[in-house]
């Protein structure tokens, strides 16, 4: 069974940067897509990237697009968000997610992380 842990959340200021990583074990992520959701309080879950395992195709919702970076590390079976120009806004739960199938599909998702606490604030 798939087990995702998620870690790196924390305390940033705003225009800071943060990493999550995401560890996957009891099944390989070599042939699924795998994502990054995030819930901000009082605001429905929703998902913000994604990376396919057939070419490595990235997606990003508009509102982290051009500030965020998904990567994947088959080898480790490890999924990673690279956070930058972080913004209050950004303040969420950061869940990381594999989807059922090789192509990205946030309606599709197999399994879930815990999730970690992200806060935006000076």
């Amino acid at each position: 069974q798939l087990q995702l842990v998620e870690s790196g959340g924390g305390l940033v200021q705003p225009g800071g940067s943060l990493g999550l990583s995401c560890a996957a074990s009891g099944f390989s992520l070599d042939y699924i897509a795998v994502g990054w959701f995030r819930q901000a309080p009082g605001k429905e879950r929703e998902g913000i990237s994604c990376i396919s395992s057939s070419d490595g195709s990235t997606y990003y919702a508009d509102s982290v697009k051009g500030r965020f970076t998904i990567s994947r590390d088959n080898g480790k079976n490890m999924i990673y968000l690279h956070m930058n120009s972080l913004k209050p806004e950004d303040t969420a739960v950061y869940y990381c997610v594999a989807m059922a199938y090789y192509y990205c599909s946030y309606d599709d998702v197999w399994s879930w992380g815990q999730g970690t606490q992200v806060i935006v604030s000076s």
